[in-house]
């Protein structure tokens, strides 16, 4: 088995993700410029016998390096989630935009016979149904620049189909939750859960949209599926990244987190600024590549809680612990 390279491999999804595969005999490559501060992890990875590349995707000789050799290529690294990109378009076009494409131009240059792509749910936008689960034919109708830039690069990764070699498959995650080795405190469940363990009042506007969840170990396992499946089932293949049970309201997010402790305050409050709301069917990943996820959201809660009230974090309201400090 030849080298999986993994942009974005020191992050929130990556870090685990480089664990998962390491455990399973794959030999593994990072390539981060270590934006959130996760030298940490970087030197742990190092120690663990991972190589890491701390460079920039924006940079052709750190991505020449990074591909030098690698047989499949998974990429996370992105300026990730609406309110980062919109800060920086300019940045933003930069690294989800022109990196994604010399990135793919390069891997098939470099001889690559498979690429994971980081994909988003939120591609599915505003559905005009949101009571109807959307399966990966649906229409997609991004309402935000990440959204449009993940919609636009899948297009781009899988109109070459498998020619030159490269195999592409887009996944397309739920949102992300859960405790990891980088963790983020700007995604709603985890979000949610520190805001009433630390006793505060939260105000959650939106409560009655719906979203897919997927744990963050689980979001690793659906990669490392789809690089162990057979090529001409995910070659050119879309899947959401998630479980078919795991869509809920922020109403019920919250009643979940009330359940398990009995601290803070909830107010709602009305805003227009994020109009996502859909439910997402995750039957074609299950029937398709046997994958099913192992936690759920009430299970992730309590995991924070304990790691919180462990002190894991440190200040769990450090700047770190969000992408916009």
């Amino acid at each position: 088995m030849g080298t999986t390279l993994i942009t974005g491999g020191s992050g929130y999804i990556g870090s685990l993700l480089a664990r998962e595969l390491q455990e399973h005999e794959h030999d593994v490559r990072v390539l981060d410029s270590l934006l959130h501060g996760q030298e940490d992890i970087a030197a742990e990875q190092e120690q663990a016998g991972i190589e890491v590349l701390r460079a920039d995707i924006r940079d052709a000789d750190a991505r020449a390096r990074a591909l030098d050799g690698a047989e499949a290529v998974v990429h996370l690294a992105a300026i990730v989630g609406d309110p980062a990109c919109a800060r920086d378009p300019q940045v933003s076009d930069e690294v989800n935009v022109q990196a994604t494409e010399a990135l793919v131009a390069d891997a098939k240059s470099a001889g690559v016979s498979r690429l994971v792509f980081a994909s988003t749910c939120s591609n599915y936008g505003r559905m005009a149904d949101p009571t109807v689960p959307i399966t990966e034919d649906g229409e997609l109708r991004p309402v935000s620049l990440y959204a449009e830039q993940k919609v636009g690069m899948e297009k781009l990764i899988l109109a070459g189909g498998t020619a030159n070699g490269l195999a592409p498959t887009c996944l397309r995650f739920a949102t992300v939750y859960g405790v990891g080795r980088r963790m983020r405190f700007d995604l709603t469940v985890n979000e949610f859960t520190r805001e009433l363990w630390a006793d505060r009042e939260l105000e959650v506007f939106g409560e009655q949209f719906w979203r897919p969840y997927v744990h963050v170990r689980d979001a690793g396992r659906a990669v490392r599926t789809v690089l162990e499946a057979p090529v001409e089932k995910v070659g050119g293949n879309v899947f959401n990244a998630g479980r078919s049970g795991e869509n809920y309201r922020k109403l019920d997010i919250v009643e979940e987190i009330g359940r398990q402790t009995d601290k803070g305050k909830v107010s709602y409050v009305k805003k227009d600024e994020d109009p996502r709301d859909y439910k997402v069917s995750f039957d074609k990943i299950k029937a398709e590549l046997g994958f099913e996820t192992l936690m759920t959201v009430p299970d992730g809660i309590a995991e924070i809680i304990t790691a919180l009230d462990e002190h894991r974090f440190g200040d769990p309201y450090d700047p770190r612990y969000k992408n916009i400090p």
